[in-house]
């Protein structure tokens, strides 16, 4: 070790896990707690191969569809991204429990969607596709009722196919900064276009992106400490380059630890998306402080309380 070279980590806060992740989580326990094992999971719960493998040794299977589970007899669980209207009604169809593990402000955009379509909008959706809560979120109307939105290049392409109002709503999880730019766009192209009653980004993915935005530009490297199939992630890390420190790059289960870089750095810092548990950001701190002497500061812009009750029968 360099007994004499410092290096200063700037830590983001807040980071990691999120109310609607902590809900989940504690959805799937409690279920292995009351039904015993094993309990049926739809989907990854929350996008993180640690958290996954964790509830896997307790009890918890993890199929892609309800046709793959063998015992109907026993529970389901949906993930926290939400689920299109049809799988519920397969599984009423099998027969089968189930628990609905949505995040509460990803079921409020799906609520607002409906809305919007019983009052006779025509609906655009932002977001990013095949991620699981777009799916989730288009399956809750009829198939015409909904576009989907990426780019600003979709913005420019889109023609309506029908004399209807226009809304927008969007995937919790998105770039702020994006975001705002193909809303902006949407606005110029439907000046009369209908805003979400209340901002659709969720706090959690808000705060995290705005603490990343604080600390970025005074780090040589920042890390982000996530799954490949995160979106809350997967922004951080574009949110950091974007926020001047070109060098972000997403640590996920099967990255090494570049050692080496982080070594000819002087200051470098960390987060983590909403579905990464705390103790991989210590795992990541603990193999940096095997080679280097550090000082951790940590930057937090706002404090988080907020907690997501879990569904009465699990209590």
């Amino acid at each position: 070790m360099n007994e004499n070279k410092k290096l200063k980590i700037l830590l983001a806060s807040p980071r990691g896990f999120c109310a609607g992740v902590d809900r989940a989580i504690e959805i799937v326990k409690k279920s292995i707690k009351k039904y015993g094992a094993p309990v049926y999971v739809r989907h990854e719960i929350v996008h993180n191969k640690h958290v996954v493998d964790s509830l896997k040794s307790i009890g918890a299977i993890f199929v892609d569809e309800l046709d793959e589970i063998k015992d109907k007899s026993r529970p389901v669980i949906f993930s926290a991204h939400g689920v299109p209207k049809s799988v519920p009604k397969r599984a009423v169809e099998y027969k089968m429990e189930y628990i609905d593990a949505t995040c509460p402000l990803v079921s409020k955009v799906h609520k607002e969607a409906e809305n919007l379509y019983k009052n006779n909008y025509h609906i655009l959706l932002i977001g990013h596709q095949n991620h699981p809560e777009v799916i989730g979120t288009m399956g809750q109307l009829p198939h015409n009722a909904i576009d989907l939105i990426e780019t600003l290049e979709d913005v420019k392409n889109f023609t309506k196919k029908n004399d209807k109002k226009v809304a927008y709503v969007t995937q919790t999880t998105l770039s702020v900064d994006d975001t705002k730019n193909i809303v902006e766009a949407l606005k110029i192209k439907f000046p009369q276009i209908k805003d979400p009653v209340k901002e659709d980004i969720c706090y959690a993915t808000t705060n995290r992106q705005a603490a990343v935005k604080k600390i970025a530009k005074d780090c040589e490297m920042f890390f982000v400490i996530g799954s490949r199939n995160s979106s809350n992630s997967q922004r951080l890390v574009e949110v950091a380059k974007q926020s001047g420190c070109i060098k972000s790059e997403l640590i996920h289960s099967e990255s090494d630890v570049p050692i080496e870089k982080i070594m000819n750095c002087k200051t470098i810092g960390i987060s983590s998306g909403a579905s990464a548990p705390e103790v991989l950001v210590k795992n990541f701190i603990n193999k940096i402080k095997e080679k280097i002497n550090l000082e951790i500061e940590e930057v937090e812009i706002i404090k988080e309380n907020i907690i997501f009750k879990t569904p009465g029968k699990l209590n």
